[in-house]
């Protein structure tokens, strides 16, 4: 299932074996689509789905929250730089980033959860990153690959800008079909 447009913003997932425990929901893929670019594993066996239905229901609940310290109008390639470098790498003592200490910028990810992928399970093994951020009605989604030297690929970069209403009816949508996908199939 697919919603949204892949060539700008898009959903999509795959329910291979459904489960009677929420836990695990069903096995299969879930995918984030961000400018004609596929982030996520796409295998029928990829993941367990509880995790990204979860999250996606999260978001729903905290429109309006996402919102980063730094200017919402920085550069994508600055801000994938600084994520990978605050969250997953070594900085230097002292170092900043737009202005913000590493603690205060990786403060900012945790407290607004800005960071929607990866989403704690298997989905997004191929190292991607999904950050979403918001200033009035509009949401920035930059993906893009982490590298094994916690930096990111700048060829997987992708930004794009939508507004609320635009992203929120795909999540909104998203799961809601997914819901009802699930409950109309046999489960194990």
């Amino acid at each position: 299932m697919i919603v949204g447009d892949t060539n700008t913003f898009a959903i999509e997932s795959e329910i291979t074996l459904a489960y009677e425990r929420l836990g695990q929901l069903a096995l299969g893929f879930f995918v984030i689509h961000v400018m004609g670019r596929c982030y996520g594993v796409r295998e029928p066996d990829a993941t367990m789905l509880a995790n990204s239905f979860d999250e996606v229901g999260k978001r729903i609940a905290r429109r309006g929250s996402h919102t980063p310290s730094f200017p919402m109008d920085a550069n994508a390639d600055e801000i994938a730089y600084a994520f990978r470098r605050t969250v997953y790498g070594k900085c230097e003592e002292g170092e900043l980033f737009f202005g913000l200490s590493v603690r205060q910028f990786t403060d900012s990810i945790d407290s607004n959860c800005l960071a929607w992928a990866p989403d704690g399970d298997e989905a997004f093994d191929d190292h991607s990153y999904v950050l979403q951020f918001e200033d009035g009605n509009e949401v920035r989604l930059v993906a893009f690959k982490g590298t094994p030297d916690f930096l990111y690929d700048p060829t997987s970069l992708n930004d794009v800008r939508l507004s609320q209403d635009e992203f929120y009816g795909i999540l909104q949508e998203w799961h809601g079909r997914f819901k009802d996908e699930w409950g109309s199939l046999p489960k194990a």
